[in-house]
Parts: C-alpha cells; sequence; structure tokens
C-alpha cells in the first residue's frame, strides 16, 4: 500500500503534464491527471513502473486499458 503524501511534498516536474491536486484530508494531497495529457493525441503510450514497461489504451469507446 502506498503511504500518503503530504501537499509540502509535492513536487511539481517542469515536464511532467499538469497535476489537480484533490484534498482528501487537510494534510492528505491524491494527484489526479487528465488522460488526454498522458495521451497527448495518441491512442497507445508506454509506462515504466518498477522495471516493467506498461501499455496504455484509449479504446473507440472511449475507455482506457492498462496491460502489462
Amino acid at each position: 500500500m502506498h503511504e500518503p503524501v503530504l501537499a509540502d511534498e509535492v513536487a511539481r516536474d517542469a515536464a511532467a503534464p499538469e497535476v489537480v491536486r484533490h484534498f482528501d484530508d487537510a494534510a492528505l494531497v491524491t494527484a489526479s491527471l487528465d488522460s488526454a495529457a498522458l495521451l497527448r493525441g495518441q491512442k497507445v503510450v508506454e509506462i515504466s513502473h518498477n522495471g516493467f514497461v506498461y501499455r496504455l489504451q484509449a479504446t473507440k469507446l472511449g475507455k482506457l486499458i492498462l496491460t502489462k
């Protein structure tokens, strides 16, 4: 399980898509990314995570599929 992130610990990378922060608690932050910011006009993007490559794909019906 992931550790909660304190609001003052969230760093914004200038090259990263815009992050929308939702405050569930005064001290906790949940980051939310728009799928368009991740896909950048493409139907498929690859995401590297912990040494594995995942594919995020947008379907014709507007759904997202994440596969390893």
